[in-house]
C-alpha cells in the first residue's frame, strides 16, 4: 500500500497528470464552494432571534459551522469530481508504470454518470445521517475516518477495476482484500480532508487506486 502511494504522489510532475490534477483541483474548489454555500444557506436561512446582535452572532458562526460541514461532506463527493476524468488519469498512470498492459473497456458516458451520481448520493446520504455523531467529540475522529474510510476504498476500487474486470471479479477482488482496502480508503478520506489540500488529492487517489488494484490483481492471479 505505502508503495502504491509513493508511486502516486511521485507522478505529480508528469505533465500528462498534471494537465488532469489542475482540472480536477478546479472541479472540487467549485464543488467545496458549491456545498459551503449550500450548508451556509441550510444554517442561516431561518431567524432564530429576535435581538440583532444575537442573529448577527448566529450569522457569523454560521460561516464557520458552513465551513466544517462543507469539509465533513466533501469527501465524500469528491468521487465524482474524479469519475469524470478516470480515463485520463488511467492512461497517464498506465502509460508511465503498465504499458504492457492491453487496452481497458471503455466506459460510456452514461455508464460513469450513473455509477458517480450512485457512489456520491449513497456517500453523501451516509454523511448527513453521521452528521449528529460528529457532534460527539472522540468518536467523531473515529466514525468519520471508519465510515469514509470504508466508502471511499470501495467506490475507489471499484472505478478503476471495472475497467479491466466483470462485476463478479471486482466484487470477488473487493471481498478478498477488503481490509486492506478498507485502510487504503481511510488514507484517502484524509488526505481529501486537508483544506485545500484536498482539492487536489481526487487524482492522486485515483493513481494509488489503480497500483493497488493492479498489485492486489497480480497477487491474486499468482
Amino acid at each position: 500500500m505505502f508503495a502504491a502511494a509513493a508511486r502516486a504522489f511521485a507522478q505529480i510532475p508528469d505533465p500528462a497528470f498534471q494537465r488532469v490534477l489542475w482540472r480536477a483541483f478546479a472541479w472540487s474548489a467549485g464543488v467545496f464552494c458549491a456545498l459551503m454555500a449550500l450548508a451556509w444557506w441550510g444554517l442561516v436561512s431561518t431567524r432564530w432571534f429576535d435581538f440583532g446582535w444575537l442573529e448577527g452572532l448566529v450569522d457569523a458562526l454560521g460561516w464557520v459551522a458552513a465551513l466544517i460541514v462543507a469539509a465533513l461532506l466533501f469527501p465524500a463527493i469528491a468521487v465524482s469530481v474524479v469519475s469524470f476524468m478516470l480515463e485520463d488519469v488511467a492512461r497517464a498512470v498506465e502509460a508511465r508504470h503498465y504499458p504492457a498492459l492491453p487496452a481497458a473497456r471503455a466506459q460510456g458516458i452514461s455508464e460513469a454518470v450513473a455509477g458517480a451520481l450512485k457512489l456520491a448520493l449513497i456517500a453523501l446520504a451516509l454523511n448527513v445521517l453521521a452528521l449528529p455523531l460528529y457532534l460527539v467529540p472522540g468518536l467523531n475522529v473515529f466514525v468519520f475516518y471508519g465510515m469514509n474510510g470504508y466508502l471511499l476504498g470501495r467506490e475507489y476500487f471499484e472505478l478503476v477495476a471495472c475497467r479491466r474486470l466483470d462485476s463478479a471479479g471486482t466484487r470477488a477482488l473487493w471481498r478478498r482484500y477488503r481490509g486492506r482496502l478498507w485502510l487504503a480508503g481511510v488514507a484517502i478520506a484524509f488526505l481529501l480532508s486537508i483544506p485545500f489540500v484536498g482539492w487536489a488529492m481526487p487524482t492522486v487517489a485515483t493513481a494509488f487506486a489503480l497500483h493497488l488494484f493492479e498489485s492486489l490483481r497480480r497477487r491474486a492471479g499468482a
